[in-house]
């Protein structure tokens, strides 16, 4: 089986600037063009520490709660990376430098479509290597309470994935590498929370930075108070999958098998990659 694809990175700079979704501070951030087989790096350009750059990888990932947050050896972190890393892998992007000024990733509109809109601004282009991918070779799986992922081998990327809220009750949606479009079908979908949980977040110092602009709120109904309707009818579980995908980017490389999840959330999502990195023959990297 041959996936001989060329490593892909953006052509120039760009830059944009947003509310932290939890910080509630003003984030500027620079997205550059990085050379073969850097991956994705962040860089903290506002740490007075001596090591700024923090790798994009599960094993880096150091909290989950309401977001995935990485951190280097130096305590120098950065949250929030999931819908970022989601636009990266939607473009086929396998090398950046993100540059960044404050805690965490702007959290833009709740979804990765401007993240996306900036990616393909800047333009792609091929670079002289062949990309790794991750092929998974035996099935994963892993279960906590009523949640569970599971993989197996496949000769794509495919995704089904499902979710069941209170109010909202179950939905479905199947990610398809050969007929799904990232950028049609899951960057416009946003996050979203339920009016009755704003005030615990805050006292928790979540979500300071939250608004209808940038979430869909759902009141004790079910039913979003935005002005701006639904992007999907199923937006909910559309967005559930383009976390899916940003947590499971961190793995570094795009990864070859066929995924099934319920309930999944950014705690599961990483103990997903570290179950399947840390057997040996569950995987290998062509």
């Amino acid at each position: 089986m041959s996936y001989k694809i060329q490593q892909k990175t953006i052509n120039s700079k760009i830059k944009c600037s947003g509310i932290g979704l939890h910080s509630n501070e003003k984030i500027n951030m620079t997205l550059l063009p990085a050379p073969i087989d850097n991956g994705i790096t962040f860089k903290r350009i506002d740490s007075k520490k001596r090591n700024k750059i923090i790798k994009a990888s599960y094993n880096n990932v150091s909290a989950t709660n309401l977001g995935t947050v990485i951190k280097n050896n130096d305590d120098v972190h950065v949250s929030t990376v999931e819908h970022l890393m989601a636009a990266i892998w939607g473009c086929d992007i396998d090398n950046m430098i993100i540059e960044i000024d404050g805690p965490e990733v702007p959290i833009m509109d709740g979804s990765s479509g401007p993240f996306t809109f900036l990616i393909e601004c800047a333009g792609i282009s091929n670079q002289e290597k062949d990309r790794k991918i991750i092929e998974i070779l035996k099935n994963t799986s892993l279960k906590e309470d009523d949640k569970f992922i599971e993989v197996s081998p496949s000769s794509e990327f495919s995704l089904d994935l499902e979710v069941d809220f209170d109010k909202i009750g179950r939905q479905t949606f199947s990610y398809i590498a050969k007929s799904t479009s990232f950028k049609t079908d899951i960057c416009r979908a946003r996050t979203f929370c339920f009016e009755k949980d704003i005030e615990q977040m805050h006292k928790n110092n979540m979500a300071l930075g939250g608004s209808l602009k940038n979430a869909i709120v759902l009141n004790d109904k079910g039913n979003a108070i935005n002005e701006e309707p639904l992007r999907y009818k199923d937006e909910f579980v559309r967005h559930k999958v383009l976390d899916f995908i940003g947590d499971i980017y961190l793995s570094g490389y795009f990864i070859i098998g066929k995924f099934r999840a319920f309930k999944p959330g950014h705690t599961i999502n990483n103990k997903m990659l570290r179950k399947i990195f840390d057997n040996n023959e569950a995987y290998r990297i062509i």
